[in-house]
């Protein structure tokens, strides 16, 4: 059984801000195969170390990552469920688009008058 949560207007900008950022994508990608130290992440960018605290920071604030210790590491990994929960809104956004198009589709055909 899925249980759908209902995400606040709020929950949805800081997701899709999130998102909207190449390397915090790239983040996403990484860890949803499986945990990454914050310290291998930031080797992987040309960037500091600090900045990819910041980009994990912004994820984990939309929820998207989640961060706990381990010894001196912290270890980040990708959370699934959140994920889908933005694919869910993605997929209601293009119910209504095409509903929308399906109702201009019908229009223009009632608009077609034969022989003109």
């Amino acid at each position: 059984m899925v249980v759908q949560i209902e995400l606040s207007d709020d929950a949805v900008d800081r997701i899709f801000r999130a998102l909207a950022d190449a390397t915090r994508r790239d983040i996403v990608r990484r860890t949803l195969g499986g945990e990454a130290s914050v310290s291998d992440l930031a080797a992987s960018y040309d960037m500091s170390f600090a900045a990819v605290q910041k980009h994990v920071a912004v994820l984990e604030g939309a929820g998207l990552v989640t961060k706990h210790p381990h010894g001196r590491e912290r270890m980040v990994r990708g959370n699934p469920e959140a994920i889908r929960q933005a694919q869910i809104l993605l997929d209601r956004y293009e119910q209504i688009w095409r509903g929308r198009i399906g109702k201009l589709d019908a229009l223009l055909a009632d608009d077609i008058t034969p022989g003109v």
